[in-house]
């Protein structure tokens, strides 16, 4: 599988607008865990790590911010800033968020729960592991 963008079902409303996902019809995993990065200082960055077995989906509930995918061969940025899109990461893709505006909200949903032994910290290790396939 690839990094993807997918397009979430949004539902108009003169009173505010609706948008959601679940798994089968939006997702192509089911969901283990649920978290958020807000307040992030101008310049930061978050991620900088893979995951060997972990799929992800990442939507910018407010606000918007780049995700940097590489794959072990190549390179590509998302730019979130709708939050009727989300970006779907497969396990195995080195992810790093910049470039976040201010109140920027990130939700992060998972398939699996947390696991500090399923995180591959060091970019180069990771490029060996993804090659090694």
């Amino acid at each position: 599988m690839i990094p993807k963008l997918i397009e979430l079902p949004k539902i108009y409303d003169k009173r505010g607008n609706l948008s959601f996902f679940q798994h089968p019809s939006n997702l192509p995993f089911p969901i283990e865990r649920t978290y958020w990065i807000y307040d992030v200082p101008g310049g930061e960055t978050r991620g900088s790590h893979a995951f060997k077995e972990q799929q992800e989906f990442i939507i910018a509930l407010s606000g918007s911010f780049d995700v940097k995918i590489h794959t072990g061969t190549e390179e590509k940025i998302f730019s979130l800033n709708r939050s009727y899109y989300g970006l779907y990461i497969p396990k195995m893709c080195w992810r790093k968020l910049e470039n976040f505006s201010t109140n920027s909200l990130a939700l992060i949903v998972s398939d699996k729960p947390y696991n500090e032994n399923d995180y591959i910290r060091d970019f180069e290790e990771f490029k060996k592991l993804v090659n090694e396939k």
